[in-house]
């Protein structure tokens, strides 16, 4: 590749949460598809993530300060001069104005990857990868362009791939060392790379006793919290329980379970995007925009705000989804509607348009 390279600022620690790091994955697997260099600038921990990074044959630029810091800035400045990026994509919905007003100062072309909407923006576009706020509910300079909607979900290509797969609903589950249907479901615990409020342990456990449930999955990431108890759990119900934390453990549940439970996050796209029905437990105020969006198109079924959703809500809302087949045969076609999973694709070729064209020279130079 000797095109100039693409930057992707972001952090991926506790504090600042995980499905950011995912999204920009699938950013940058678009872009090395139209042969990009990709750079990940980025603080990680556990610094392990580094080798998802490189494993997909990014580069990566360790930060040692906070995204937004002015040590931060100077760090990406200085980065800028020795690389000479085509573009800088930042991820942060806390991130500064004037952080990103700095960047443009260089004379690079910024991005800003945003689904709150805080601030006045100076970027040269922005992408909102969740169905919501809407535009209404961003400010933005007059040379802004903005990215958002359906048409930009970001669905990562392993899960796209599965989408033919998953084109009806699955069998029953069959009775063990039998051909002969158990009349039994499968379920899908998926509560997003920030599982915040640890939910998922909790979950699998209601789950298991729920009559009509004959096998739950867990999808977690690698470093979970409670990973360890998850894996006790499976032990105990191995018939029963299993975990996914590789990709291509993941996709063969995807297309193998009736419904899942999530939280309105990024992974509420995909499973969309594949048809899966879907019941929505909110735990991160930023995702209520995406979830009801979801909820207005008939893709899932809100159950409510993690804090005050009972156990008996929970169960009264899956025993509700599995007696009505028609239901979850309309939330899998509105889904499947909704988000085709071209997403990235699309977003890298508006950049790529906007980085050939006289768009962008006219842009920074007005930001400048």
């Amino acid at each position: 590749m000797n095109r100039d390279p693409i930057f992707l600022r972001i952090d991926a620690t506790p504090e600042s949460g995980y499905e950011r790091l995912t999204r920009c994955l699938t950013i940058a697997a678009a872009l090395q598809r139209r042969r990009r260099p990709v750079y990940f600038l980025a603080n990680l921990e556990p610094a392990s993530l580094a080798l998802t990074i490189k494993r997909g044959g990014n580069d990566w630029i360790p930060m040692h300060n906070r995204l937004g810091e002015p040590a931060d800035l100077a760090q990406v400045q200085q980065a800028i001069m020795k690389h000479g990026p085509a573009a800088i994509l930042v991820d942060d919905a806390d991130v500064k104005r004037s952080y990103l007003s700095e960047l443009v100062s260089t004379g690079t072309f910024v991005t800003s990857i945003d689904h709150i909407g805080a601030i006045r923006s100076p970027a040269h576009v922005i992408i909102n990868p969740l169905l919501g706020p809407s535009r209404d509910s961003f400010e933005f300079m007059p040379y802004t362009q903005l990215l958002m909607g359906k048409r930009y979900a970001m669905v990562r290509p392993e899960i796209r791939r599965h989408r033919a797969t998953r084109s009806q609903e699955p069998a029953p589950l069959m009775l063990p060392n039998t051909k002969t249907p158990a009349n039994l479901f499968r379920a899908l615990v998926a509560l997003g790379d920030d599982d915040t409020n640890l939910q998922t342990l909790p979950l699998s456990k209601m789950l298991l006793g729920t009559p009509k449930i004959g096998k739950v999955d867990a999808i977690v990431r690698r470093d979970h919290p409670q990973l360890d108890e998850l894996k006790a759990l499976a032990a105990e119900n191995a018939d029963k329980f299993e975990i996914a934390i590789e990709s291509a453990e993941i996709t063969a549940r995807l297309v193998r379970c009736h419904f899942a439970i999530t939280s309105g996050s990024s992974w509420s796209l995909e499973l969309a995007c594949l048809g899966l029905p879907q019941l929505v437990l909110v735990q991160n105020e930023a995702h209520w925009p995406n979830t009801q969006r979801l909820e207005e198109e008939g893709c899932v079924s809100i159950l409510g705000w993690h804090e005050n959703t009972s156990a008996q809500t929970i169960r009264t809302g899956i025993q509700n989804l599995l007696a009505d087949p028609a239901e979850r045969q309309s939330m899998s076609r509105c889904g499947r509607k909704l988000i085709d999973g071209r997403g990235p694709d699309r977003l890298v070729n508006a950049l790529e348009i906007m980085l050939a064209g006289g768009a962008r020279r006219e842009s920074i130079e007005i930001a400048a």
